[in-house]
């Protein structure tokens, strides 16, 4: 189980459920299909997917599950959600509720079916639009797409094949992670109201299920929503502190001003006459409004913690704790690039053992990766070594976000730079 699934209804990111209209033609397709990312999940990930009533449906015609496993899932589920805090010591861990995941739907459905849910989440939820993903890590679009990349907390405007803004963002915290894979949006929901579920997070703040008017400022999903597929959201009202952090149950979290900013390019994008006067006036006046896009932007969601980038390759941290940054997956980039890593420097051969060691480190200080986990003092592997879990979001990624290693055989090549950078300030 490798990469992210979607997010939380709970915290704001939940979105009704809309039908792609199947009329539209995706002019931007290309020949090749990518393979799909494996998406791990969690509790409150699973939770968030019986939002859909649509997801229950499914695991009894599809899994064959009974309707007292299924009750079950979705009970189990729901008490993961009740139970966490967004309060007190960070110790949220992705690769812990992950592992209370596996451990728990075993129980429930055994081994086999557990396997088959994790597919159904997959085919559901990752294939998106067929013929755009990327075909490779790093992959530049060639159409016009947003691509999100979680670990770089980095969101990219592309329009023919042209990057034409970049926006630092926040995305979902561990126990909540952003999925990969295509998805789309259609529509743009200014000043969307939102009801306060009956969580730990939302006591005190807000009456459970009393509706928030999408006019009051300290409404979560902020001045505008972008729907990109059930239940995951691109959406305002973040705090500057919380972007380029962990923020949201699973969307993409950007500052009032930055949400706004961006809907008047995916309005554009979309071929809608929206200006950004009018996107200013639908805002003020306070009321929900949803406007169609008269056609759909595709939103490239990946977690790449090793991307080329004129003459480095830039080392994220991995945040969601999936043991990415290790030497044979740099090695996998470099040849991308046609660069060979034994024709490397030495110094830089040192360089990047260091840097990939540091950012192969987990919020506490252990190592990831399989391939780099020290031993203790004990000689107990790093790998045994029980991971907090105590109900807490994690709410901060500790030590550097990013590294670069000068890598002189990249110059001129991969991915672009960010243009127009907009961190929210």
């Amino acid at each position: 189980m490798a990469a992210a699934i979607a997010a939380l209804a709970v915290v704001g990111c939940n979105n009704p459920k809309t039908k792609q209209d199947k009329s539209r033609q995706d002019t931007t397709k290309s020949n090749s299909v990518a393979p799909v990312s494996q998406n791990a999940m969690t509790l409150p990930a699973l939770d968030a997917l019986f939002y859909d009533k649509e997801f229950s449906a499914s695991l009894k015609s599809q899994l064959g599950l009974t309707a007292s496993e299924i009750g079950k899932l979705k009970a189990t589920a729901h008490t993961s959600v009740r139970d966490l805090s967004e309060d007190g010591v960070d110790a949220g861990s992705a690769k812990a509720a992950t592992e209370t995941y596996e451990q728990k739907i075993k129980e429930i459905i055994g081994e086999a079916k557990a396997q088959q849910l994790l597919q159904l989440v997959n085919d559901r939820y990752s294939k998106g639009l067929e013929g755009l993903a990327p075909t490779q890590p790093n992959f530049v679009p060639k159409d016009t797409r947003i691509v999100v990349n979680a670990p770089a907390f980095r969101l990219d405007v592309f329009q023919d094949g042209k990057l034409v803004k970049t926006y630092r963002v926040g995305i979902g915290y561990p126990e909540f992670p952003l999925p990969t894979g295509m998805r789309s949006a259609d529509t743009l929901i200014f000043n969307p109201s939102w009801t306060p579920p009956d969580e730990p997070w939302v006591r005190g703040k807000f009456a459970p299920g009393r509706k928030v008017s999408g006019a009051n400022e300290d409404n979560p999903l902020g001045a505008v929503k972008i729907p990109i597929g059930m239940p995951s959201l691109i959406h305002g009202g973040k705090p500057l502190e919380k972007i380029g952090n962990f923020a949201s149950h699973g969307c993409v979290g950007m500052t009032n001003k930055q949400v706004q900013d961006l809907t008047a390019l995916v309005a554009q994008l979309g071929g809608s006459e929206l200006t950004a006067a009018a996107i200013s006036q639908l805002r003020k006046a306070g009321n929900t409004k949803s406007v169609k896009l008269k056609n759909r932007v595709p939103v490239d969601l990946r977690y790449e913690t090793i991307v080329a980038e004129n003459g480095a390759l830039h080392i994220y941290r991995d945040v969601y704790e999936r043991g990415t940054n290790t030497l044979e997956n740099a090695k996998a980039i470099l040849k991308i690039y046609g660069v060979d890593y034994n024709g490397l420097t030495e110094q830089e051969k040192s360089d990047l053992d260091s840097v990939l060691k540091e950012m192969n480190r987990d919020a506490k200080g252990n190592a990831i990766a399989a391939d780099s986990l020290p031993e203790t003092k004990d000689g107990v592997p790093a790998s045994k070594i029980a991971r907090s879990n105590k109900g807490k979001v994690n709410r901060r990624v500790q030590g550097e976000k990013e590294t670069q290693v000068m890598i002189t055989a990249l110059q001129r090549k991969g991915y672009p730079a960010a243009v127009t950078l907009d961190s929210g300030n």
